[in-house]
């Protein structure tokens, strides 16, 4: 089995927007903290956010990689799974 962080970043998007604790987070990031997206709701703030119209364009333009990668690490800020990047 492949680990979540060998995975293309297409595939990481796509486990990414069905995590129901993505999905709240992307809700909150939206203005709305009282609900929670379905999948296809967070994989449009995933792709408005990295500036991409499809999330296998993750896996070959860079300046949309490293906008995932920035969303990434404020999501797992967010979750409490790393601690909280300094600014």
């Amino acid at each position: 089995m492949t680990r979540y962080n060998q995975m293309p970043p297409a595939k990481q998007a796509g486990i990414l927007c069905n995590d129901p604790q993505f999905q709240t987070f992307a809700a909150i990031r939206s203005g709305l903290s009282d609900t929670k997206f379905c999948a296809s709701a967070a994989a449009q703030y995933l792709r408005d956010i990295c500036k991409i119209d499809s999330r296998r364009e993750l896996n070959t333009d860079a300046a949309a990689q490293s906008n995932f990668a920035a969303l990434r690490t404020t999501f797992d800020a967010w979750a409490g799974r790393i601690a909280t990047p300094n600014h």
